[in-house]
């Protein structure tokens, strides 16, 4: 059957040109792992630095990978993210469709444009579907591929199954350019014959990304090292079809320490796992943003950059090829430094969810709550521990109330508490500022340290040795009734 060179040009004429143009195209697997996650964070930075095109593609043609609701996990991860798409499935664009599966028509006849130009051939051979996914195939021992036209017409004329495989060259070299890794030549005889088209008539990855790329006016692939092995084979593809090679970027491996790289089967957490963990969006962005990239010039010892900032200062020269170590303690120092940096409102409605775990009495003030936080916070999910006492007095040993600094055991924590509870009583309106100046003229009244009556009046009120907050705050969001409540109970405490 001659091919339909009509068909060719019109793709050809459908590709944008003149701009820069990348795109993610993650396998909807059930999750965005941080390297995926980085992958698109780099591919997202490249469009928008240059003032380029942003594609988002959806590559499901390995139906036995597929996980049902992954496709969302991957628009909400990259909504919630801010790496906003100019073309994808659910936006359109000048050269979809944007998932693979939805293009399989394409690729069947790319494959055949390559036998036809020699540098891919059918066969027939009886292989396990496995094999044709990985494309391991010893190339030396293959017969079909010295079969003649007109042996392969009559296998094709005979309804014989087939797939596609490149025809590697025997002899000579082939150079690819990597941004990170420069020049890498690789001797042809150590490729193999990879299979482009499978039996089910859908393309393998290797194959699909490259006829993708090309139609899609990709001009900047970024992906893991763990294809720079496929570079090759790539190339000759290109090269075959007489295309344009876009600038390849292959990311060395987040690793999760020196010897193994991150992986979901070890439990190394994803983006949503992170964010249920309490870290906030833009410190896992700008965490991962460094994780194998560092910034040039004048911003070389900047550390903390927003989407907008790294939108300016991203460069692909100062991607490494040295591997990079996931690090959940700089990561949660990122973490405290965004919290803290938050508006007191913001910060609040970050915490409700996390306080509300812990403090369901309606009438707690979640804000005034939060404010005693947020300077004291690393992660969203250390909340609901701290600050659960607010919700009910917690069972507490007597000796809390015992602290040499503050000076003060059993016997002056009672004596405190029997002069604090008729002080507070009397306060006439219950502010801060009220019960903050009660105690203060009291302990003035007492001639004793500040801390010798603020420590029993906490313990009390809180029943813990650590709180955000000191007595004053506590026992205003406390409210006047139950603060008095747990002071008198402190003092039977101490009574024995």
């Amino acid at each position: 059957m001659a091919l339909d060179y009509t068909f060719f040009e019109e793709m050809e004429a459908r590709i944008p040109k003149g701009k820069v143009r990348t795109r993610f195209a993650p396998s909807p697997t059930g999750y965005m792992h941080v390297g995926n996650l980085r992958t698109a964070l780099y591919t997202w930075l490249i469009a928008r630095h240059a003032g380029g095109t942003f594609i988002l593609r959806i590559e499901d043609t390995d139906q036995g990978r597929l996980v049902e609701g992954a496709t969302d996990v991957i628009y909400r991860t990259m909504a919630e993210c801010g790496l906003t798409h100019d073309e994808g499935p659910d936006v359109g664009g000048p050269t979809g469709p944007y998932i693979q599966s939805e293009r399989r028509d394409l690729y069947l006849p790319y494959a055949r444009l390559l036998v036809e130009k020699g540098a891919a051939y059918y066969c027939f051979c009886e292989k396990a579907e496995s094999e044709e996914d990985s494309g391991s195939f010893d190339r030396a021992d293959d017969p079909c591929r010295d079969l003649s036209p007109e042996e392969v017409e009559a296998n094709l004329a005979a309804g014989k199954p087939y797939v596609i495989r490149q025809r590697i060259p025997h002899e000579g070299s082939t150079t690819f350019h990597d941004v990170s890794f420069g020049d890498i030549t690789v001797e042809n005889k150590t490729l193999d014959d990879q299979v482009l088209l499978k039996r089910d008539g859908l393309p393998t990855y290797n194959f699909a990304n490259v006829v993708d790329d090309h139609l899609m006016g990709i001009t900047h692939v970024v992906r893991g090292s763990e294809y720079l092995s496929s570079a090759p084979k790539y190339n000759l593809l290109y090269e075959a079809f007489g295309w344009e090679i876009p600038t390849y970027v292959h990311c060395s491996p987040v690793m999760r320490d020196a010897h193994n790289k991150m992986s979901k089967r070890h439990g190394d957490p994803s983006y949503e796992d992170l964010k249920a963990q309490g870290y906030l969006t833009e410190a896992i962005l700008n965490y991962v943003a460094l994780l194998g990239w560092a910034p040039k010039g004048d911003k070389s010892e900047q550390e903390i950059f927003s989407l907008e900032e790294l939108v300016d200062a991203f460069d692909i020269a100062g991607i490494s090829k040295s591997p990079a170590i996931f690090d959940i303690e700089k990561l949660t120092y990122f973490n405290a430094t965004y919290l803290r940096s938050l508006t007191p409102e913001a910060f609040a409605q970050a915490a409700e969810p996390y306080i509300r775990q812990a403090v369901k009495n309606p009438s707690i003030d979640t804000a005034a709550v939060a404010a005693l936080l947020q300077a004291r916070c690393e992660k969203l999910t250390d909340i609901p521990e701290k600050v659960d006492f607010f919700d009910a007095l917690p069972e507490y040993d007597v000796e809390f109330f015992t602290n040499k600094k503050s000076k003060t055991n059993g016997e002056i924590s009672l004596a405190m508490l029997e002069k604090a509870v008729p002080a507070l009583e009397n306060i006439p309106e219950w502010t801060v500022d009220a019960v903050h100046d009660t105690l203060i003229d009291l302990a003035a009244s007492l001639e004793v340290k500040n801390a010798t009556l603020m420590w029993p009046v906490r313990i009390a009120a809180a029943g813990k040795l650590v709180t955000p907050g000191g007595a004053v705050e506590l026992c205003h969001i406390l409210g006047r009734e139950e603060t008095l409540r747990r002071l008198r109970f402190g003092m039977e405490k101490l009574k024995g």
